[in-house]
């Protein structure tokens, strides 16, 4: 049996990733097997989430100490994984159904993301979120798209000033 230094030892760690954490996730291990929890935390390792396993009770503590986390405090029963990432925020939710479509485990049952609450229920909307690095490609596509236009309208037949700004004028009037 642990010794009270030790839990609040974990406490400590658990304090700590929900403070650097954007995200926390909660999904329900029982019944895998451990070859099962072990390609789970290697997905979880190659996406760059920290996967942990600890007592509901420590981190109910932990989630009292932070604060924002009062909606998790139900789903903190049974064999629970947490998951914690800093900011690939739906990246937990990829993994999650994709092994649950695979194996019917681990069953997702909640997260908090950036402050919001998000049951079991929208898993699949968790997982169809795009990652920070593709809202950046899709920004930057946006923000190249008048320069491409532009580029476009100078290699215009004619290849003339004069028409290139009709192009453009075409352009803009679509």
């Amino acid at each position: 049996m642990p010794t009270l230094a030790e839990k609040k030892a974990v406490v400590e760690e658990i304090t700590e990733n929900l403070n650097a954490a954007g995200a926390v996730y909660i999904a329900n291990y029982s019944g895998m097997s451990v070859t099962e929890v072990n390609n789970m935390r290697g997905e979880f390792f190659e996406d760059n989430i920290k996967y942990k396993v600890y007592k509901n009770t420590l981190v109910k503590r932990a989630m009292e100490e932070v604060g924002g986390y009062e909606d998790l405090y139900p789903h903190l029963v049974e064999q629970n994984g947490f998951a914690f990432v800093e900011e690939e925020l739906a990246a937990p939710a990829k993994v999650i159904k994709k092994l649950y479509e695979e194996t019917e485990r681990p069953k997702f049952k909640a997260a908090v993301i950036a402050g919001d609450f998000y049951g079991e229920d929208e898993l699949n909307t968790l997982a169809a979120m795009k990652s920070k690095s593709e809202v950046i490609g899709d920004i930057v596509g946006l923000l190249l798209s008048p320069v491409s236009n532009v580029v476009s309208a100078l290699q215009a037949p004619g290849r003339t000033i004069a028409g290139a700004i009709e192009t453009i004028a075409e352009e803009g009037e679509k």
